[in-house]
C-alpha cells in the first residue's frame, strides 16, 4: 500500500462584512501566479488546531483575522497537486484541507502588504460568478464546498 503524504491545510471562504444582506465572496489573485484567483489557505503547524491555523493564516495572507466563523465543511477534502506543482512541493503529493465559511467583521481591514505577500489583488464576487473565473485544479473542490454551504442555507 502506497501512502502518499498530504500536507494538512485550512482554507477560508470569506464573506464580506455585508453578509447576509449581500452574498459576496473574497478571491485573492496569487502574487506568484498572475490570473490565478483563490481562497486564502495555508498549512497547519504542529500542535495547532485547524481553527487556530485558520486565524493565523488569515492574518498572514490578508492582514486581518477579524472574522466570525459561520460554518465548517464537515470533512477533510484531499487533492493531489498537478505534476508541475508537486515537483515544487516535495515531499507532499497534495493537501488535505479543512474549509471554513467566515464573515469579515465590520471593523476588519484587508491589507495584502503582509510580511510574505500571498496575494497581489483581491475582489469580492457574487456567489453565482465565483466559479466562472477560476481555471486552476482546485475548481472541483471549490464547487463541492460552495454547494455544501448553499445546501446548508448560508449562500
Amino acid at each position: 500500500m502506497n501512502l502518499k503524504p498530504y500536507r494538512p491545510n485550512v482554507a477560508a471562504v470569506i464573506l464580506s462584512s455585508e453578509y447576509p444582506k449581500k452574498k459576496r465572496i473574497f478571491l485573492g489573485e496569487r502574487s506568484d501566479l498572475t490570473t490565478i484567483w483563490q481562497f486564502p489557505q495555508g498549512g497547519i503547524d504542529k500542535g495547532e488546531s485547524p481553527r487556530e491555523a485558520l486565524l493565523r493564516e488569515l492574518e498572514e495572507e490578508i492582514g486581518t483575522n477579524k472574522v466570525e466563523i459561520l460554518a465548517e465543511y464537515p470533512e477533510w477534502i484531499a487533492y493531489e497537486y498537478p505534476d508541475d506543482v508537486q515537483k515544487k512541493r516535495r515531499p507532499y503529493y497534495g493537501q488535505t484541507q479543512r474549509y471554513f465559511l467566515v464573515r469579515l467583521k465590520k471593523d476588519a481591514k484587508i491589507d495584502l502588504d503582509t510580511k510574505h505577500p500571498e496575494f497581489s489583488d483581491y475582489r469580492f464576487v457574487k456567489v453565482k460568478h465565483l466559479l466562472k473565473g477560476l481555471t486552476h485544479f482546485k475548481k472541483p473542490i471549490y464547487k463541492k464546498v460552495i454547494a455544501y454551504f448553499k445546501e446548508e442555507g448560508y449562500l
